[in-house]
């Protein structure tokens, strides 16, 4: 008497699928992968929590990826960057070095409240008119 399917099926060339032409193909399992699967899409995504259903967004084509922060962060972490040395205060003048803190390029989000002498690789537009705006400078390095 067989104790599990192999040794049921042991010697039987088709293994109970009927002839030798059946399970021939990805047709018998319903397509490869995921493939023609729409309405199983909001399940899967409720199971998982992700969505991979053909391509979404922008890719970039340089493959260059800048190190880049919004000047309102730089701000709030103004009285951290002086704690930990990697700025310096004169009177109410901040320096800021960005390669330091590993930044190449300062975007201009977010609010500017105190006077930033900042030196980065890059600066945009926006940022560099905050920083003037209130007084300091932003040099390219």
């Amino acid at each position: 008497m067989p104790v599990n399917k192999r040794s049921k099926y042991r010697g039987s060339r088709t293994c109970g699928g009927g002839t030798h032409k059946n399970r021939r193909g990805a047709g018998n399992r319903g397509g490869r992968g995921r493939a023609g699967h729409r309405d199983h899409r909001f399940s899967h995504f409720l199971l998982y929590g992700e969505l991979h259903n053909g391509k979404h967004g922008f890719v970039s084509k340089t493959g260059v990826s800048v190190n880049a922060l919004d000047i309102g962060a730089i701000d709030q972490m103004v009285s951290a960057l002086l704690e930990s040395g990697l700025a310096t205060e004169e009177g109410d003048l901040v320096t800021i070095d960005a390669s330091d803190i590993g930044i190449e390029k300062v975007l201009g989000g977010g609010k500017v409240t105190r006077k930033l002498n900042i030196s980065a690789g890059a600066f945009s537009e926006r940022a560099k008119a905050k920083i003037e705006e209130m007084g300091g400078q932003a040099t390219t390095a």
